[in-house]
């Protein structure tokens, strides 16, 4: 991308105050209106600019009614034949129409006494909607119509007819005559673009003026299908500029971090070297690569922010717990946080186990811990001195936590949280004006195109090896109507002294749902499988319950475990070593591939198997051939975006990302690595263009990382 020769900032004018004039100086926005428009985002004149149609209507031309389709919406015009009210189930209202091509009934179930009054057989209309089927031919249910010989009939629109996003008490028209006013005073002050134009000549791009102008008012005869998919140049221009107002946005949060001071950990690795020994195994080339980029970032006096993806069983937390070695052998706390008290709970056995060598306490701090045990844990975890390591839930950020000497974050699965959480902790680690370093997992692989605009804000390093010995897992999916064979598979496996899982979406019965229930399920096996010891875990056993059935399994003493995905993460059993998932074709990717990772940690061939019920929808065929063909969690992360978009893979709680109004990260994936160049311009060369960019696309949120 070619760089401008020289900056030029944009001075702050009269047309940048007018974008931010609040919604209620256009003619006909009272307080009332303007608090039904909030509800939409829009405040100000520059919200109506950007709140763009979510499809077009093309009523710039008449169409015969002869030519119409179902599932066509057209402005046709016809006189009508028959007007009568009919009893069919429920009162309502029948108009024919024809204009010579064809005919076309309106039917019409609300309806008042003037209505039926004006719509006399003879009268010309001209009418807007959806022809459907009928019971005799086409017809349009509550069309929108004007007599053909009204002032307002006469003309046809003169661009397609934008729909907009809805919300109570604010009709469509409403928003288009809105819409126009924001259009008219944008064209009038000339509406500022703070993107310098050569930074959009190598993409082919429209001025922003321009690209406001098409998306909200195409011309007649524009192609509907490339603004369907938002790929018109148009809204790829304004796609363009709110992804690089997000980039921007992460950017800025993590100058602002690096510049804020941070704990030097410099420490001879004693401790680290002792645990190494411990270990019994030596740490892939790809452990070692990351672990020595989190050693280096932690030597330095500024907040490490770095993000380690790993797929399932590339050894993540290993690397975590040397880094938290060095930090303990400093004289500082760790804190690791994580999505569920389930995986928290794995989390602080394996410390415990792992350090209790090293005499090193690690305290768990999770939402059932209460009364005068919680009040002394947290008094040690004040202290500092007693408790260098902590693991918990969100507890961990509650306002009754208060660290010592917290210097190193650890945060486990980042998709399940928000960034406001995770800075929320790190605030809770300032102390004399220094603040923790972070150490971020996932064991969700990210795409890279997706990685780079989600997480901006952090340095980025991959596990991308197994550990020696991992045979891959085999994936094999089959219809329900073969469970007697699964049934036999598991038996075979466990009689060689293997141990098995059966995964059920429901934990009960569901007459809405057609989903095997975990009960049902482990009360039809009990009796088809008498030999095997076989247990149950879901969500609604108590605690104390489900941690007693999961570590019987650990323990060996169950053969299968029948469960629902309470244990996507946070059971380790080497010993397991195949997987039966029931109604596969209703997951999504990455729970998939979570749940397949529950099997082939040991060094046993394992297997997956997923049951699937017919009919078998497109996106669930797919999705059940990328786990066939593929191991790799960054290709089935990859697929993942293609099928499902970034909101899925990401997590709802991903603040930002999922707020977007128009790029779409799978869409425009394309323009990402623009996007990050064109970032680096403006940071060196238009430092004074980032605010106004900012407060257009994120508004309030331009500052949701500081907490």
């Amino acid at each position: 991308m070619s760089a401008p020769r020289s900056p030029r900032l944009r001075p702050a004018s009269a047309a940048a105050a007018a974008e931010l004039r609040p919604v209620t100086a256009l003619k006909g926005v009272g307080d009332s209106l303007a608090a039904k428009l909030a509800k939409l985002g829009i405040e100000s004149v520059q919200d109506l600019l950007f709140l763009l149609p979510l499809r077009y209507e093309d009523r710039t031309h008449i169409v015969p009614i002869g030519s119409l389709t179902a599932g066509d919406r057209a402005v046709i015009e016809g006189e009508i034949q028959l007007a009568e009210v009919a009893f069919r189930r429920r009162r309502q209202l029948l108009v024919r129409i024809s204009d010579g091509s064809g005919f076309l009934t309106l039917r019409f179930f609300y309806f008042t006494a003037l209505q039926q009054a004006q719509l006399q057989r003879g009268v010309r209309l001209r009418c807007f909607g959806e022809a459907r089927r009928g019971t005799v031919g086409l017809e349009i249910v509550h069309p929108e119509y004007r007599r053909a010989d009204s002032t307002d009939a006469q003309r046809t629109e003169d661009s397609l007819t934008p729909v907009y996003p809805a919300t109570e008490g604010v009709q469509q028209g409403r928003l288009r005559i809105l819409t126009a006013l924001a259009l008219a005073e944008a064209e009038r002050l000339q509406i500022l673009d703070w993107l310098p134009p050569l930074l959009l000549d190598d993409l082919g791009l429209p001025p922003l003026r321009d690209a406001l102008t098409y998306v909200h008012r195409p011309p007649p005869g524009a192609d509907l299908v490339p603004l369907t998919l938002g790929l018109h140049p148009a809204q790829r221009r304004l796609a363009f500029e709110e992804l690089l107002a997000h980039q921007l946005s992460l950017r800025q949060l993590r100058e602002e971090i690096r510049a804020d001071a941070g704990w030097p950990l410099v420490t001879a690795g004693t401790l680290a070297n002792t645990f190494r020994t411990s270990l019994g195994f030596a740490l892939t080339g790809a452990q070692e690569r990351v672990l020595a980029e989190i050693l280096a970032d932690l030597r330095v006096p500024s907040p490490m922010l770095r993000l380690v993806q790993g797929d399932v069983g590339s050894g993540k937390t290993v690397v975590a717990a040397l880094a938290a070695l060095h930090a303990v052998e400093a004289g500082f706390q760790v804190a690791l946080m994580a999505p569920t008290e389930l995986l928290a709970e794995q989390h602080a056995q394996n410390f415990i186990q792992w350090l209790r060598p090293l005499k090193i306490p690690v305290a768990l701090l999770s939402g059932k811990l209460t009364g005068r045990a919680r009040q002394m844990t947290l008094n040690a975890i004040k202290a500092g001195v007693d408790v260098p390591i902590v693991v918990g839930t969100h507890a961990l950020f509650q306002d009754g936590v208060r660290f010592g000497r917290l210097a190193l974050v650890i945060i486990d699965e980042q998709h399940r949280f928000g960034v406001q959480q995770r800075m929320a902790l790190r605030e809770k680690g300032l102390v004399d004006g220094k603040f923790p370093h972070q150490l971020i997992m996932t064991a969700t692989p990210i795409p890279r195109t997706l990685a780079m605009t989600a997480y901006a804000d952090l340095d980025v390093s991959i596990i991308d090896e197994l550990p020696p010995g991992r045979t891959p897992i085999k994936t094999v999916v089959l219809p329900e109507s073969r469970r007697d064979e699964v049934v036999a598979r598991i038996a075979s496996a466990c009689a060689s002294g293997r141990q098995a899982y059966w995964v059920c979406p429901l934990i009960e019965e569901s007459e809405e749902l057609e989903y095997q229930a975990a009960e049902a399920t482990h009360a039809a096996l009990v009796v088809a499988l008498p030999a095997l010891r076989i247990g149950l875990a879901h969500g609604r056993l108590t605690p104390t319950r489900k941690e007693a059935v999961m570590a019987s399994f650990k323990r060996g003493e169950l053969d299968l475990l029948v469960a629902t995905t309470v244990i996507e993460v946070g059971v380790d059993v080497p010993n397991a070593s195949l997987m039966v998932v029931e109604n596969s074709e209703r997951m999504g990717l990455a729970q998939l591939h979570q749940l397949r990772g529950r099997v082939g940690r040991g060094s046993a061939e394992s297997s997956c198997l997923l049951l699937y019920k017919n009919p078998l929808s497109q996106l669930a065929r797919q999705r059940l051939d990328v786990m066939r063909s593929t191991n790799d969690g960054f290709e089935v992360s990859r697929r993942d975006l293609e099928l499902r978009g970034p909101g899925e893979l990401l997590g709802t709680r991903q603040t930002g990302l999922l707020q977007m109004k128009v790029a779409d990260l799978a869409r425009d994936a394309d323009l990402l690595s623009r996007v990050q160049q064109a970032a680096e311009v403006m940071l060196q060369q238009y430092p004074n263009n980032i605010p106004p960019l900012l407060r257009r696309w994120i508004g309030a949120r331009e500052r949701y990382g500081r907490v």
